[in-house]
């Protein structure tokens, strides 16, 4: 049997690895556009920053190494520009066909320029490959910009926005929406922003920019842009080949990542994933996601009868050294997808006052007629990973507040205090409930 699987990056590779794993004498074919695969692409803002100083470190396998140690025929510069199911094969740019019995589709997301003018301008950037983070390092080298302008205050923006400080320039970020990191959250959002001013970076929020002009953006003097807004799941292949979309605007798939079209399956950024709070499809594009479910992807495409159950939409982001932590929904998401939201905000020590403790804002949302986590936040210099992944869990086990707030989670004056943040926020929204 031949599995094809286009896309070499996170997705595409788990499931080809999986697949291998399940099935020795399967056929594989991975179909990478670019030169390079197994990118590390969360890493990118680091790379910028300097922090990562060899574009090497940020790639995990090369083509040769993932064929020699999975026997898996990888193929750079493969550009496939259709697919024909009733053929069971695709087209490559070059003309070439491969034939396939399954398929796996992991082709990512994509920029959209937003309707901006000037994006092709040299000093404008965006940051999804590796290609855009070395043109960016080089572009600081050589032409020493002094003033940048991020548009997006996302995940991408945000970190992007960092690194630039990082290397000396004064940076303003312009952001569309209301709010930061895509959670519809005004304290949240506010405390984003003065953690950027602490550092001398300013965001300004409903800005919704027009036009990049040689020396500015929306009035705001610049070098450098960086375009970190406008990322959507890349999928006119498959709809071009009779794949159904859903309602994000992703491919639609069922539990096993399997499309409409039998044998075809679908994982990473350009996939919805059943959200298992509110029990709906969403697209919410992370590489722990791709991961997963590329798993599940290539395993099914193997024979197997796996499943993806969902995800929580888990996140996490630095800004200057502070973890900025959500998972699940925040009240106004959580009332817009139905429910009747409750939700407490504390700031407590991240461990005794006297262990150099630091500030720690914990948020808890939970739904007044079942009781039930439905979100939360984190924000702390220590200890935030650990804390979100906390609620992430019990919002996994659609866990209660009454039980959550007797959760036995570890205490000692190093690591934490004896009443954890999380477990005072629930404490907390116990009284409001």
């Amino acid at each position: 049997m031949a599995l094809v699987v286009i896309g070499g990056t996170a997705a595409g590779l788990s499931a080809a690895a999986r697949a291998r794993r399940l099935d020795p004498r399967l056929d594989i074919v991975v179909l990478e556009k670019g030169t390079v695969i197994s990118l590390g692409a969360c890493g990118l803002p680091y790379f910028v920053e300097g922090k990562i100083r060899d574009a090497k470190d940020l790639t995990v396998f090369t083509p040769e190494r993932f064929r020699k140690e999975r026997d898996v025929d990888v193929r750079t510069g493969a550009r496939v520009i259709s697919i024909s199911h009733p053929k069971r094969e695709v087209v490559l740019e070059s003309g070439a066909r491969v034939g396939y019995e399954k398929l796996v589709i992991a082709t990512g997301a994509r920029a959209e320029n937003l309707g901006i003018a000037g994006t092709g301008q040299d000093h404008v950037f965006h940051l999804l490959s590796l290609d855009d983070a070395e043109r960016m390092r080089a572009f600081l080298r050589e032409r020493k910009p002094r003033r940048a302008v991020v548009i997006g205050a996302g995940y991408i923006g945000i970190e992007a926005a960092d690194a630039l400080r990082r290397n000396g320039l004064d940076v303003t970020i312009l952001e569309r929406s209301a709010h930061a990191l895509l959670r519809p959250d005004d304290a949240f959002t506010v405390e984003v922003k003065k953690q950027l001013e602490r550092h001398r970076v300013e965001l300004r929020t409903g800005v919704d920019v027009k036009a990049i002009e040689p020396g500015s953006v929306a009035g705001v003097p610049c070098d450098m842009v960086v375009i970190g807004a406008g990322f959507k799941p890349n999928v006119a292949l498959a709809a071009d080949a009779g794949i159904e979309l859903g309602r994000s605007g992703a491919i639609r798939t069922d539990d096993r990542m399997e499309t409409n079209l039998r044998g075809v399956y679908a994982a990473g950024d350009c996939a919805e994933a059943m959200h298992l709070v509110s029990g709906r499809p969403t697209w919410i594009p992370l590489g722990t996601t791709a991961n997963k479910a590329g798993r599940v992807a290539g395993a099914n495409a193997a024979g197997a009868r796996e499943r993806f159950p969902g995800i929580v939409g888990t996140s996490i982001v630095s800004i200057f050294g502070m973890g900025f932590a959500t998972t699940g929904f925040s009240a106004v998401e959580a009332r817009a997808e139905g429910f009747t939201p409750v939700s407490a905000r504390i700031e407590a020590l991240s461990k005794p006052r006297y262990y150099q403790g630091t500030k720690t804002i914990v948020e808890l949302v939970a739904d007044r007629t079942t009781r039930r986590l439905v979100g939360g936040s984190v924000i702390g210099e220590d200890g935030a990973a650990g804390r979100i992944d906390v609620i992430a869990t019990a919002l996994h086990a659609r866990m209660k507040v009454d039980d959550f707030e007797q959760l036995d989670l570890a205490y000692s004056p190093p690591f934490a205090p004896v009443w954890d943040p999380v477990l005072i926020a629930a404490q907390q929204l116990m009284k409001e409930l």
